[in-house]
Formats: structure tokens, sequence, C-alpha cells
């Protein structure tokens, strides 16, 4: 026989270890249940909430009475931190938990949301029309021109790219201001491509436009056709620049040499 134990006084193990073992009577407490993605991400992202940065932010994004972000409320996240956050639980987020962070009146809920729509759109090529399609439903929420402009051109613009594009100018007729800089804003990945006439055309449906985030948008659009084709760009203003906004017509020749800057500048006055 081996050497009684020291901890028994008959040389056993004790008896709720012998217990245990052989399942005799003893309950061993049941693991808590797992924390959901959702939750979890939630959690994480009130753990790293900076009220100071928070209020900064509703003064930045317009959230006062009558205001575009009106009602919008903010943990006060920079991007870095927001985007650590999405790498690490991006793939554990379905439709379900989008539409509850869609719904949230945090802000920052809804940049998780259409970010990982953008990362999902990049690495899922066989859910890429349920993704872009689940955007579209959403845009409502996607309201804040941060949330479109991180996600636009990289789910609707990606998705047209290689397809009819009429969806865009009907955004660009949507009396939701969100639709119509979704609208523009999305060209923005054909710009890059060096297809430049869609972006040209809705710029021309949305001269009219009385909201000052599309005259930026719109004026940003123009100013990356500039960049690499100087000609469709001079062409719009020659036939454009009395009509333009002047905000617009500001971010549009923001890269012109500055005795073309003052030319354009000069036919506004």
């Amino acid at each position: 026989m081996g050497a009684p134990r020291e901890d028994s006084p008959n040389g056993m193990a004790p008896r709720s270890k012998r217990d245990a073992r052989k399942g005799l009577g003893v309950q061993l407490p049941h693991p808590p249940p797992l924390m959901s993605s959702l939750t979890a991400l939630t959690a994480k992202l009130q753990s790293l909430a900076n009220p100071a940065r928070a209020v900064q932010s509703q003064r930045y994004f317009k959230t006062g009475p009558g205001q575009y972000g009106e009602g919008d409320m903010f943990l006060g996240l920079d991007t870095p931190t927001i985007t650590k956050v999405i790498q690490e639980f991006w793939q554990n987020l379905d439709f379900d938990d989008l539409e509850k962070l869609f719904h949230s009146p945090i802000h920052e809920y809804r940049t998780v949301a259409v970010s990982t729509l953008r990362r999902q759109f990049a690495k899922l090529s066989d859910r890429r029309q349920q993704i872009y399609d689940f955007y579209l439903a959403h845009t409502s929420r996607i309201n804040n021109w941060d949330l479109v402009d991180i996600s636009a051109p990289n789910v609707v613009g990606w998705y047209l790219f290689d397809k009819p594009r009429q969806k865009l100018y009907d955004l660009a007729k949507s009396p939701l201001l969100w639709d119509r800089r979704i609208a523009v804003i999305s060209t923005l990945y054909f710009i890059r491509e060096n297809q430049f006439e869609d972006a040209v055309r809705i710029s021309e449906n949305l001269l009219g436009d009385s909201h000052d985030l599309i005259h930026k948008a719109v004026g940003w659009a123009l100013r990356e056709v500039g960049k690499r084709d100087l000609k469709s760009l001079t062409d719009f203003l020659d036939q454009h620049t009395l009509h333009m906004p002047r905000t617009m017509l500001r971010y549009a020749i923001e890269k012109l040499p500055e005795p073309q800057r003052r030319q354009y500048l000069h036919q506004k006055c």
C-alpha cells in the first residue's frame, strides 16, 4: 500500500474530493453564462468612455436643438480606440446585433455598426449584396456626416462599381439629408478608380441643395476629381461657378494654383 496521505486521517482523499470525482452528491457550481458579443462590445465601449471628450464631441457634431445632429449622445471615444474595439468584435456581430447598434442614440455604437459593415463587406465577398441592402435599409440611422464618410464609398460605391448606378441618382433626390450625402460620397470609390462621370453628374444634380453638408460633400468630390483629371474639374467650374454655393466652390478649388483659385472666386463675386 502507498504511504498515508497527510491531509486525511485514514490516508484517503477527503470525502468531498472523492465524491466530486465519483459524482456522488456534490454539486459543482455552474459556470456563468457566456456574455453575448453585443453585450461584451457595449460593455467594452462604455468602459473606455471619456466624459470630457464627449462634451466636446456633442458641440463639434452639432447636437443642439434644431441642428443636424440633434439628440446624438457620445461616449467620447477617439477613432483609434473605436478601431481597436472593432478589430476585436467585427467577426462576431450579425445583422440583429447591428440593428440594435443602429437604433442606439449613442454615436459611437452607430460608428461601430457602419464600420463593421464596411469591414464585413471587404472580407465576406459572398455576403456583399446582403450587406449593401442592409446598409441602405438603415440610412436614417447613418445620420451624421462622419458615419456616411467612413462607410459609403466602401459599401455603396464598391458594390455599385460594376453595376448600374441609378440608385445613387435616386438617393440624390431623397428628402433625407443623409441619403443625398451618401449619393455623392459613394462616388469617391469611382473617383479612386479614375471614373468621374457619376461624381460630376450627381454634383450637377445637387447644385441647388440648400444644406451646408451637401455643399461640402460635393466640393470634396469635385476636388478629388480635379486631383486626377484637372480638365473635368475646370470644365465643371467654367460651367457652374456662378451657381455654386460659396462653400462648395471653396472646397472644389482648394488644390488649384492660387491664381486660378482667385479667378474662380472673383467670378463668384
